[in-house]
C-alpha cells in the first residue's frame, strides 16, 4: 500500500489508487445487497445473492471511476495534467494538477462526470429489460446499477461547490462576472447550504425513525463532508488568487547553506543541522548543483552508519527534484507543495539551486498583506 492507497493501476496515464476507506464501503455495499436488497426482492440461493451482490459492487465502483475518468479525460483535453484518481468512502475524486483556466473548460470538466452516469444508467437499464425474465440475477444487478448512476448523476448536478453541479454554476457565474474568485465564493456558499441541510435531514431522520439510524448518520456525514469540502475550496481558491501575480523570487530564502557531496551524515548533522535548525540542503560541487539532502532522506538511514555513508549516496538527485524556477508565480508553487504534500521546493535556475520556497513564506505572504490590507 502507498501513501495515496493501493494502486489499481493506469487508465490513460492516470494512477487510480484505492484508499482504505473504499474497503469498508465496499463491503457495506456488498452486504446492503445480498443481506437486504436481493432477498426482499429475489428468490435465489444463498450464494447467487453474496455473487450478484459483490459483483454489483464492484461495477458500482466501476461506475464511480468511469465518471471520474471522464472529468480526467476532459481535463487532459483542455492541457491540464491529472495527477491521480482516488476512490473512497464519497466514490471518486480526480486530483489536478491546476484548475481551468478558463469558464469554458470548467464546463465541459464538470458536467462530463453527470453525462457519463446517465449514459451509463441508460446502458444499465437497457440490460435489464432485455434479461428481465431470461436471466434473473443479471436482470436485478442491471436494474440496480441504472439506479444508481442515474441517482449519482441527479446528486452531482446539485448545484453546490464543489459537486459537479456547483461548478457548472461556477463555470456560468466566471463567464458572466470574469470573476472567479467571486463565482466559488456564490457556489460555495450554496454548497455550504446544501450540506448542511443534509446534516440536520440526517438529524431528523435519526429521531423520527431510529430503525434508520445508520441511514441518518451516513447523510449528516455526508452533509458535514460537503461543508467542510465547499468552506476548504473556496479557501484554496481565495489563497491562489493572492498569490497570483507574485513571484517566487519575492519571497524564497537565498541564504541556503550549500553541502559537499563528500560531506558524511554525521558532518551533515553535527555540523549543519543541529547548527542552523534547517530541515534541507542543496548538494553542491564546482558550483554545480547535484542534488537536495533532507532531514527526511537522513531519517532513513541507520544511525551506526552515519559516520561512513556520504551525502552523494542519500540526497535526492537534480533529475528528480520536484522543483520551482525564480520568476513561476507564486500560486504554481502552492499548487506543486499541495499535490506533493511537501513543506518546502528548491528554486532552480539552469544547474544551479538558488534558494527555497517554503509553505510558511507563502503563508506568511499571505498573512502580511491581510494585515496591511492589500
Amino acid at each position: 500500500m502507498t501513501q495515496g492507497g493501493v494502486p489499481l493501476g493506469r487508465f490513460f496515464g492516470i494512477p487510480v489508487r484505492l484508499h482504505w476507506s473504499w474497503f469498508i464501503v465496499f463491503v457495506l455495499v456488498t452486504w446492503f445487497l445480498a443481506g437486504g436488497y436481493f432477498p426482499d426482492n429475489y428468490s435465489w440461493s444463498e450464494a447467487t445473492y453474496w455473487g450478484i451482490g459483490a459483483a454489483t459492487s464492484i461495477l458500482f465502483f466501476a461506475s464511480v471511476l468511469a465518471h471520474e475518468l471522464a472529468h480526467s479525460r476532459v481535463a487532459q483535453a483542455a492541457g491540464i495534467q491529472v495527477n491521480a484518481i482516488s476512490l473512497f468512502i464519497f466514490g471518486g475524486v480526480s486530483q489536478l494538477a491546476r484548475e481551468p483556466g478558463k469558464p469554458g473548460a470548467e464546463f465541459r470538466m464538470a458536467i462530463a462526470g453527470p453525462a457519463t452516469s446517465i449514459i451509463l444508467g441508460g446502458i444499465f437499464w437497457a440490460i435489464f429489460f432485455a434479461t428481465e425474465d431470461p436471466i434473473e440475477p443479471l436482470s436485478a444487478m442491471a436494474f440496480w446499477l441504472g439506479y444508481i448512476n442515474l441517482s449519482l448523476a441527479a446528486f452531482n448536478l446539485i448545484p453546490g461547490f464543489p459537486l459537479d453541479g456547483g461548478r457548472v454554476l461556477r463555470s456560468i457565474l466566471w463567464w458572466r462576472s470574469g470573476n472567479l474568485r467571486s463565482a466559488t465564493r456564490i457556489a460555495s456558499t450554496i454548497g455550504r447550504g446544501f450540506g448542511y441541510l443534509l446534516i440536520f435531514g440526517g438529524i431528523y431522520y435519526i429521531f423520527v425513525d431510529l430503525d434508520n439510524l445508520f441511514q441518518g448518520l451516513f447523510l449528516a456525514f455526508v452533509g458535514w463532508f460537503l461543508e467542510n469540502a465547499a468552506v476548504g475550496s473556496y479557501r484554496q481558491v481565495a489563497l491562489q488568487d493572492q498569490l497570483r501575480g507574485h513571484k517566487i523570487s519575492e519571497i524564497m530564502t537565498r541564504d541556503c547553506p550549500a553541502v559537499s557531496p563528500r560531506t558524511t551524515i554525521e558532518e551533515l548533522v553535527n555540523q549543519y543541522i543541529l547548527i542552523s535548525g534547517r530541515r534541507c540542503f542543496p548538494v553542491v560541487e564546482d558550483g554545480r548543483g547535484l542534488g537536495l539532502i533532507t532531514i527526511h532522506n537522513v531519517k532513513v538511514v541507520p544511525r551506526e552508519v552515519w559516520h561512513s555513508r556520504t551525502v552523494r549516496e542519500v540526497m535526492t538527485p537534480m533529475d528528480k527534484l520536484k522543483r520551482v524556477g525564480p520568476d513561476e508565480d507564486l500560486s504554481s508553487a502552492m499548487q506543486l507543495l499541495t499535490d506533493e504534500d511537501v513543506n518546502q521546493l528548491p528554486v532552480v535556475e539552469g544547474d544551479r539551486i538558488i534558494g527555497m520556497v517554503a509553505r510558511e513564506n507563502l503563508l506568511a505572504f499571505v498573512h502580511s498583506r491581510a494585515e496591511l490590507g492589500t
